[in-house]
């Protein structure tokens, strides 16, 4: 029989626990499917709390005894957890539970992954630990004891300082106030990468990546990543270490990419682990920023942590915001904001635009799992930029000062983080606020006039309505701009103009010719902009706009319209922007990263969703069809010039993972994915065989599948590296992204045969079906079987992994951009996950999002 339906949790409904938490002592005894969990906890009651009951959360544990002060007493199991009668005054509450590690599939709470036990307790994992109040306004020290076999786990690690560490047993103290997602342990056999960081203070702390036997070659680079991490929070926060030692652990089976757990940072292997034969540069890259902002959140999220999962976005907008500093200060600048723009434009305008759609702090929710989104992190981000860009840099620093030194030690709210930007500036902030109450993303529509001498720019913005918000108040957005003449001299530097109504004008005097502006700088805000402007304009931008972001936005509004024309029209691609982005390309001056992103071009499922607003039913295969044309026009239209940028940008001499040589590789293997159209292959060939990296053998891979050649390539990638199971997962993924559309289904039911195909662990399945979701012709395909495909495999994994089943429902969430023919299909699609009895709270509150949106 189903389970009952999700209860809806409410922010306005917050009250704060009755009891305060003086001190926690948990003491492990470790045992594949037996594990005993024994906790004595410090209570002192509240005076005055409105709610004085005494709850407990606890899920899937087997109570084997409770004490209050010694004395043995009586529980009445609820739902969630447990109730008891408690004194009025300070006591100790001691449990003893029983838990099985070894079944916990769902990978929340203690569990085990290849022989090795390992925690994840964000969001609400520590209730299937222990009886505790699993909530994040509940902090306390912890000291914690861990006993095991020595011969199995000789290597046991908490949170904090190791005490005592020996072969059978090991004593952590962390002295820094926490809540219980924030707690970890590892216990297995595994290897240490171990280096010191020595603090702004002088006090040197002890560094270590742990993993299992056989990966320590691919440590070094995630230590210089973490080093520069804690460097950077010195320098630009001024943010120092405050424990003896840190610790990464990499565990294979993990759902999220990383946990910050104080002092004991928690990663999938795949966010952590890397050598230059098995990590892409995109690897690199990703690795870095992943270790940057889980250390990150030692202060934004840690010493300061969320009061209530409504405030999500407190910790991880702010602590994206500042990793995405971080990388554009350790690579490029430029490069790194069109990287996030089209991340963000990918995931979270999306689900702004559909019937996921939520605030950056939502007001209800019945899974919280669910709520770990493209809005809470990527938006949120963009909420942080934004008030940086208004308050200015040193107004910025000011305010983030006062923030820790305010709110060192205490669970806050997005009131609390606005409250130190008033304080510290003087500014109302109370209309910015919106940004984190209001869904959806705005409209900003722009027209021009010039009088002679003025020049005008009259400033419009609107918000479509989006589930539970009909009607949308006028946002503050800050809307950059400059001004340039028709020799392409930039005549007015960028300039912030705050749009706060719903129309607003801004004038510019003195110019005795009429200006070309550069709108939106640097996307100062997430918002979709609307210009009347005409591809003249537009490859004008191409060509001098001396923003680089507006540079490449305009080369990807010609692409956008020339694909929009091929599909609507039919109508050839448009030659000036095929003739702009060569003389970019040519551009010797400028980051080869930078000339790499310039080759790229709108996603099919961006294009299908402008299609949509503008009142058309998208047609996936004309989509992809209109694609591969505009690929094949570049490689005719820069024949003469493709075989120099992949030859002037083949990188000699040791690999490097850094920017300089990274952007150089991007450029030429941006440059073979356009040869292979002309050359079928050859050079393609020629790269993987002779590739002394990833990087480049992957490249090289991935451009023989474009010409139907990969066929033996594969053979041999897969007996290179079938022992190293993140370079298969690559092996997985290629042969997704690659397939034809009408035969992808029937790729991925073979692919799903493999014996290899470990789909339990969530980068094996996110590696097979995140790519089947992703490929948008194929998934969209007429026959409706990737929808069947994919509806299959979730039913499947639901009752053993909730939490990635969930997240790859989103897959689903556009459906109502398309025609009635696949609609439908969907819909029965949804609708049959639906009908599934035990569906878990986490699916079922998203397919029911989705249909109901």
């Amino acid at each position: 029989m189903k389970d009952a339906a999700p209860q809806t949790i409410y922010l306005k409904d917050y009250t704060p626990f009755g009891f305060a938490v003086e001190s926690v002592s948990l003491t492990f005894r470790l045992h594949p499917t037996a594990t005993r969990v024994i906790s004595k906890i410090r209570f002192t009651p509240i005076p005055d709390a409105s709610d004085t009951r005494f709850f407990l959360h606890g899920e899937q544990l087997k109570l084997i005894s409770a004490k209050i002060d010694g004395v043995e007493i009586n529980t009445k199991m609820v739902e969630g957890g447990l109730e008891a009668d408690v004194p009025d005054v300070p006591f100790t509450w001691e449990t003893e539970v029983e838990i099985n590690p070894q079944a916990n599939t769902a990978l929340e709470g203690l569990y085990m992954s290849n022989g090795m036990y390992c925690t994840q307790c964000e969001a609400e994992g520590f209730r299937k630990i222990t009886f505790y109040p699993d909530r994040p306004d509940v902090m306390s020290v912890f000291d914690v004891k861990i006993e095991a076999d020595g011969d199995n786990t000789p290597i046991m690690l908490s949170n904090g300082n190791g005490v005592e560490l020996s072969k059978a047993r090991a004593t952590w103290s962390d002295p820094w106030p926490k809540p219980a997602y924030l707690f970890a342990l590892v216990a297995g056999e595994l290897i240490a990468h171990r280096d010191t960081f020595t603090t702004l203070s002088d006090k040197q702390v002890q560094l270590a990546i742990w993993v299992r036997p056989g990966d320590e070659h691919k440590c070094a680079f995630g230590m210089a990543a973490l080093k520069k991490s804690m460097k950077w929070d010195e320098d630009v926060y001024g943010r120092e270490y405050d424990l003896d030692e840190f610790n990464i652990v990499a565990v294979d089976d993990f759902n999220m990419g990383a946990m910050e757990n104080k002092g004991l940072n928690i990663f999938n292997s795949s966010c952590v682990l890397a050598s230059p034969e098995t990590a892409t540069d995109g690897n690199f890259e990703r690795i870095e920023a992943i270790i940057a902002h889980e250390y990150f959140h030692n202060w934004t999220g840690n010493r300061i942590t969320c009061r209530d999962w409504f405030q999500l976005c407190l910790k991880e907008g702010l602590t994206v915001f500042r990793d995405a500093q971080f990388t554009a200060d350790m690579r490029s600048e430029p490069v790194k904001r069109i990287d996030d723009v089209i991340t963000l434009r990918a995931r979270q305008f999306p689900e702004d635009q559909g019937p996921l759609s939520h605030p950056v702090r939502p007001e209800s929710f019945q899974e919280i799992n669910n709520f770990y989104t493209a809005t809470v992190y990527e938006k949120g981000a963009e909420v942080i930029g934004m008030l940086k860009t208004l308050v200015g840099d040193e107004a910025y620093s000011k305010a983030l000062d006062l923030y820790f030194m305010r709110h060192d030690g205490q669970a806050c709210t997005i009131e609390d983080w606005i409250a130190v930007f008033e304080e510290s500036t003087g500014r109302d902030l109370n209309q910015f606020k919106l940004w984190y109450s209001q869904s959806g993303t705005p409209e900003v529509a722009v027209r021009e006039a010039y009088d002679g001498t003025t020049f005008t720019l009259h400033l419009s913005q609107s918000s479509a309505p989006t589930p539970g918000q009909s009607q949308k108040a006028a946002q503050v957005i800050p809307v950059t701009v400059g001004l340039l003449n028709d020799n392409g001299d930039e005549i007015l530097p960028t300039q912030v103009l705050e749009l706060t109504q719903e129309e607003q004008s801004f004038t510019f005097e003195g110019h005795a010719s009429r200006p070309i502006p550069s709108i939106l700088r640097g996307f100062s805000a997430p918002v979709t902009l609307r210009q009347d402007i005409d591809n003249t304009r537009r490859a004008f931008l191409l060509a001098h706009d001396t923003d680089a972001f507006n540079r490449w936005e305009a080369g990807r509004d010609l692409a956008r319209d020339s694909l929009l024309g091929a599909v609507l029209e039919g109508t050839p691609h448009n030659t000036a922007y095929l003739q702009g982005l060569k003389a970019v390309l040519s551009d010797e001056t400028l980051d080869p990263a930078y000339r790499a992103l310039m080759l790229g071009q709108p996603s099919q499922s961006e294009l299908a969703s402008e299609l949509h607003k503008m009142g058309h039913t998208p047609d996936p295969a004309a989509i992809h069809t209109a694609s591969e044309a505009l690929r094949r026009a570049k490689a005719e239209a820069f024949s003469d010039l493709l075989p120099g940028l992949y030859a002037d940008n083949q990188v000699a001499g040791t690999f490097s993972p850094d920017a300089g040589p990274a952007g150089q590789r991007s450029l030429a293997n941006a440059a073979l994915s356009l040869l292979t159209r002309l050359d079928q292959g050859k050079t393609a060939a020629q790269q993987y065989a002779s590739a002394d990296n990833m990087t480049l053998q992957l490249a090289g891979l991935s451009a023989l599948l474009d010409a139907e050649k990969g066929e033996d390539a594969l053979e041999t990638f897969y007996d290179q590296w079938q022992n190293d199971r993140l370079v298969i997962d690559k092996w997985f993924s290629m042969q997704v992204m690659h397939a034809k559309p009408a035969a992808l289904t029937k790729t991925v039911r073979k692919l799903c045969d493999h014996p290899d195909f470990e789909w339990k662990n969530p980068n094996r399945f996110r590696a097979v079906m995140g790519m089947l979701a992703a490929h948008h012709a194929g998934f969209h395909h007429e026959s409706g079987g990737a929808y069947e495909l994919l509806a299959d495999w979730l039913i499947r994994l639901d009752p053993v992994n909730p939490q990635t089943t969930a997240r790859m429902c989103a897959a689903f969430q556009t459906w109502k951009r398309y025609d009635q023919t696949r609609q439908t299909m969907i819909q029965g699609q949804l609708e049959r996950i639906a009908s599934q009895n035990g569906l878990s709270r986490d699916t079922t509150e998203m397919v029911t999002r989705i249909l109901e949106g």
